[in-house]
């Protein structure tokens, strides 16, 4: 009989950095390369229950781009939890004033929804602009497909 592979716990700390230009790029598309890196679903090892996944970059967060009228129409509500604190944004406002948000929420949206998502998730960095602090890392370019 032959039994599943499963990684041991110190096969999948050897994460690799990757950086991924946004600019000229579709928010979707990219949002849901960067969610199967951050899981780990582009390698031979992927185990849905456990954090295999790999570093991303996304620089340039201010040059994605919206299809259809999503910059007017897509809505995003934050509250402060107090009565009458709900807060109402278009994509069109938040790429304007918080471009790196607007492609965290995106990206955040297609991770799991559990203590291992909120583990991925911080292995995301965006940066609005095309410089990043993670040099010493030697991040390698992804490039998306399609």
């Amino acid at each position: 009989m032959r039994t599943t592979y499963m990684p041991k716990g110190n096969e999948h700390q050897n994460r690799k950095w990757y950086v991924i230009d946004a600019e000229g790029k579709t928010l979707g598309r990219l949002a849901s390369e960067a969610a199967s890196i951050l899981r780990g679903k582009h390698k031979p090892t992927f185990t849905p229950h456990a954090d295999m996944g790999d570093h991303v970059i996304i620089i340039n967060a201010e040059k994605i781009h919206l299809t259809g009228k999503k910059l007017s129409n897509k809505l995003y509500h934050f509250h402060s939890q107090y009565p009458g604190g709900l807060k109402t944004f278009t994509a069109g406002q938040m790429k304007e004033t918080r471009p790196v948000k607007l492609v965290e929420l995106a990206i955040k949206g297609m991770l799991p929804k559990n203590r291992l998502g909120r583990q991925m998730y911080r292995k995301l960095n965006v940066y609005a602009g095309s410089e990043h602090p993670h040099q010493a890392q030697k991040p390698e370019v992804w490039e998306l497909r399609g």
